[in-house]
């Protein structure tokens, strides 16, 4: 992530609460914007579905109702094409609407292709001609791996052999553009990293109490209404089987549940195993990708001790 912030105090201040699932993010958030006057504004992918609201751990109507929140749930679930960038639209508009507002915004999630996006831009590529889009999704992975060795070598040695979806992005838009989409990523615009006073901290907790964590979050979500909040979206005919929101963690294993193919114990276990494995890859990104400026507190506290220091 090469995030290119200002961090001139004449700019306007934008707050971040990033992090892996589970690990206290939007319990903090509240509690900055409470001592802040601040909103809450969502970057969490799972999140900006209305239809999971207890599967994707969203802010209860409870915790909405303390601090302002903007981006929960404003999705439907039948949308086919809610993206990173489309989400970098909506969140650039409701910061700029509480800047005006004369408040602060704080920005929270583990989604760093939404942070990335908004801050540092998308790339400028344009339309894929829709017939070579057409043959590139036919091919079998492994065929389009082996024609992207040779057409975008760095993409290939970067991307795994099995990673159906990037291989085929990759070799459509080097066949496309003629250009590959590495060249196209590093001219990205739009981000509003430079246009903010950025103050970003990273809540990186013990491994073992976050897995913990999910796991007891797993138990009390399914106790709590997402099996009938999973059924409720399945019955929608409106949603196909293709929609993101039905990829969302949980959901596919609450599927099999409902469908007679899976116990309650087997679903539980399937669905915190998924998070903790989502979790890792967070941990991951977060330690590696964001610039080195972004705080990484390990527990509440330490987070709310940084942004008392560094925000006004």
């Amino acid at each position: 992530m090469s995030v290119a912030v200002n961090t001139t105090s004449s700019l306007p201040r934008v707050a971040l609460i990033a992090g892996p699932t589970a690990s206290g993010k939007s319990a903090a958030a509240i509690d900055l914007a409470a001592r802040t006057g601040g909103v809450v504004i969502n970057a969490d992918a799972s999140q900006v579905y209305r239809d999971l609201r207890i599967l994707s751990a969203r802010p209860s109507a409870a915790e909405e109702a303390r601090v302002p929140h903007r981006l929960f749930g404003h999705v439907d679930g039948a949308d086919p094409g809610y993206s990173a960038a489309r989400w970098a639209v909506d969140a650039t508009a409701a910061i700029a609407a509480v800047h005006a507002a004369g408040r602060l915004p704080i920005l929270v999630g583990g989604t760093g292709l939404y942070l990335r996006t908004l801050l540092d831009g998308i790339a400028p590529v344009p339309a894929i001609d829709p017939a070579i889009r057409a043959i590139v999704r036919a091919l079998p992975v492994a065929e389009a791996h082996a024609a992207l060795a040779e057409e975008d070598p760095a993409a290939a040695a970067r991307l795994a052999p099995a990673d159906t979806t990037r291989v085929a992005r990759a070799l459509e838009v080097v066949r496309s553009t003629g250009r590959t989409i590495g060249a196209w990523q590093a001219q990205r615009v739009g981000g509003i990293g430079g246009d903010i006073a950025l103050v970003a901290a990273i809540l990186l907790p013990d491994r073992d109490w976050l897995f913990d964590r999910i796991d007891r979050r797993t138990t009390a979500m399914l106790a709590d209404g997402a099996i009938e909040e999973v059924a409720a979206l399945l019955a929608r005919e409106d949603v196909p089987a293709d929609a993101p929101v039905r990829r969302a963690i949980g959901v596919p294993a609450i599927a099999a549940l409902l469908a007679g193919a899976a116990t309650p114990t087997d679903t539980r276990d399937r669905i915190a195993l998924e998070t903790r494995r989502y979790a890792k890859r967070q941990f991951t990104w977060f330690r590696n990708q964001p610039p080195a400026e972004w705080h990484q507190a390990h527990g509440s506290i330490a987070l709310t001790g940084y942004f008392v220091t560094k925000l006004p």
